[in-house]
């Protein structure tokens, strides 16, 4: 399999609601959901569906409050199960000779153990259902040249997860988030060398049960990698890493904590595979990213596992 065939096996997932600052210590950002050639735009006519699991756990120190579904909570530890499946689309869609449009859209479905100090006691909390599914009705791609891209895209999480006031565990955020990204991606067709960089800006509603709006978080996410010929498809191996920041504080009457604004970083190792099988096109991509340097959040482990095929 050459080089240029595997670029444009690409889509994006974020399944919502892994614990992190903002209420809840988490927003609908997901460290690594968008870091790597493989969560693109595809250049070409396509349809792409992808699934993804992600395992996160975390904890906080025990003296550290955070705000949750209305209540405050001390030394929080969170363990979070997902698995999603993202359909993308590219239609055939006229829009010059370098540009492409797609559009996609990602159910998530959520596994939440939470356990915290509320009100002086030891209290566990799980549950599981659907997330909020993540709509991207606009992703746009400019193809530079054949080893550089372009892509930009809008995405929106619907507050569809289950959600209650007072519940440590839920699978939703009860809120309603804009995100807008950039993405920059470089994969040498001679050298198979990658270097993407992907930075987004996330705009929160307000949650209406609590009256708390989580302020605007910004983040980068990156990967640098090798990729070979080995076994009939392409290897990468690399590191892939992520900055986030809360650029606004939290606001509202809910927000008993003030502007409660956090930062966080992550960096692990990155392994993927692509591959024809027949007339698809398959990659596989697993990393593990390990926080550090945080302030106001949990502090844990990412490990992704994701499936691309592309018809």
């Amino acid at each position: 399999m050459k080089f240029r065939n595997i670029l444009p096996l690409t889509i994006l997932l974020s399944v919502s609601s892994v614990l992190h600052a903002e209420e809840g210590g988490s927003g609908h950002y997901l460290p690594g959901s968008m870091s790597s050639f493989v969560d693109g735009v595809p250049t070409d006519e396509t349809f792409i569906a992808r699934y993804n699991l992600l395992y996160y756990e975390g904890d906080i120190d025990l003296l550290a409050p955070l705000p949750f579904a209305g209540l405050t909570a001390a030394g929080a530890e969170a363990r979070s199960l997902a698995n999603g499946l993202t359909l993308l689309w590219r239609p055939p869609l006229d829009l010059g000779e370098r540009w492409s449009y797609a559009m996609s859209t990602t159910i998530p479905y959520v596994t939440m153990d939470v356990s915290a100090t509320v009100a002086g006691r030891r209290v566990s909390s799980r549950l599981d259902g659907i997330g909020d599914i993540v709509l991207m009705p606009l992703m746009l791609n400019y193809n530079v040249s054949k080893d550089f891209n372009i892509n930009g895209r809008v995405g929106v999480y619907a507050p569809t997860g289950r959600y209650e006031v007072g519940r440590l565990a839920n699978t939703g955020k009860n809120f309603w988030t804009v995100e807008p990204t950039l993405g920059l991606m470089y994969f040498g067709q001679e050298n198979g060398i990658e270097a993407s960089l992907f930075s987004g800006l996330d705009l929160n509603a307000e949650n209406e049960d609590t009256h708390y709006k989580s302020g605007a978080q910004f983040h980068l996410d990156g990967t640098l990698a090798q990729h070979l010929p080995i076994l009939g498809g392409l290897a990468g191996l690399g590191v892939n890493g992520y900055w986030y920041e809360q650029v606004t504080g939290d606001s509202g009457t809910g927000a008993n904590f003030g502007s409660f604004e956090g930062q966080t970083a992550g960096l692990g190792p990155v392994f993927s595979f692509a591959k024809k099988l027949g007339d698809l096109d398959l990659i596989a991509e697993v990393k593990w990213l390990h926080e550090m340097e945080t302030q106001r959040r949990l502090e844990g482990d990412y490990l992704w596992l994701k499936f691309v095929l592309k018809f």
